[in-house]
């Protein structure tokens, strides 16, 4: 059964008791735009430090997308915000991203607020009023290149309205990478590989959410990162395990969901893993159902769209 609701309505489709599960990364300004000693454009988005980075506090190796990747040998020098942030370009990985070394005078998280902007998806291309608005209300840890978009229908005012139903409000952390918007490209959707996001479960987060379940609530994820991590860490009873650690788990149809028995989402692009994701806990006929009646009334889809709960 479809029905058509405001967003601020979705306290009266929650019950006490439920745990509604909300991804607290926060995203970092880490895409870097400048023009190289030749007068080209280039850009830089930084997606992660690399297992083995080392050295000073000043130096740090990264893996990152380059921009025009092939124009760039190893050992080519970019200056970002006036100087502020130096990048030599290293060797290409098997994923097709770059290792570089990032260096900058002072501190470099203060250096990717003056020089860095929010690497928000290529189909937006009005800039943003402010990096606020790529940023959930509730953003905490630091490490996300793309935020956890269904988590930004919330206002601290409608996140009271949900507490004051009885319903338990829980944080897990999943910073959210390259991995989870990157399109499926491969015929045989076994071959796509995720790529691996780093998640953190606590121990009281668990706890919370084995309770609510146990006591007749629902497990409630807001978002495709949620639903990744609680079943990374689901034990076979249904129960959720306190972990850290990385995942790679792409969700496809026929999938067994163990944790999750509802979900908030936005609507999202075709040949994706998140597309695919919803249809596995959907029901691919019925989504297809909801996009065409959303497509019909004009929603709005991806990032800055709408949503949909879905039980």
């Amino acid at each position: 059964m479809l029905e058509h609701r405001i967003f601020r309505d979705l306290p009266e489709h929650l019950r006490p008791k439920d745990a509604l599960v909300l991804n607290d990364t926060k995203v970092l300004p880490v895409r870097l735009r400048g023009r190289r000693a030749s007068g080209g454009v280039v850009e830089v988005l930084l997606l992660k430090l690399a297992p083995a980075s080392a050295g000073p506090p000043a130096a740090d190796r990264w893996e990152a997308l380059v921009r025009p990747g092939r124009r760039l040998r190893p050992g080519a020098r970019l200056a970002f915000g006036g100087g502020a942030i130096e990048v030599t370009v290293g060797e290409p990985t098997e994923r097709g991203t770059r290792l570089v070394t990032v260096r900058s005078a002072g501190d470099l998280r203060e250096a990717l607020e003056r020089a860095g902007e929010m690497p928000v998806p290529p189909y937006i291309e009005r800039p943003l009023d402010s990096p606020a608005d790529y940023q959930t209300v509730y953003a905490r840890h630091e490490g996300a290149v793309a935020a956890p978009t269904a988590g930004l229908h919330f206002t601290p005012a409608l996140l009271d309205a949900i507490r004051a139903r009885g319903v338990r409000i829980v944080f897990l952390t999943l910073h959210v990478g390259l991995g989870t918007f990157r399109g499926v490209d491969a015929e045989d959707v076994r071959r796509h590989r995720m790529g691996a996001e780093e998640y953190e479960v606590s121990a009281e987060a668990a706890e919370t959410i084995n309770r609510a379940r146990a006591e007749g609530g629902r497990a409630v994820a807001v978002g495709t990162t949620v639903v990744r991590t609680l079943e990374s860490v689901a034990r076979d009873d249904g129960t959720v395990a306190p972990a850290r650690g990385s995942t790679e788990l792409f969700i496809t149809p026929g999938f067994r969901f163990r944790v999750t028995d509802a979900l908030v989402t936005n609507f999202h692009l075709p040949r994706t893993t998140l597309l695919m994701l919803v249809s596995a806990f959907t029901g691919r006929e019925r989504i297809l159902a909801a996009y065409t009646e959303a497509v019909r009334l004009g929603y709005r889809f991806y990032s800055f769209g709408d949503a949909m709960f879905i039980v």
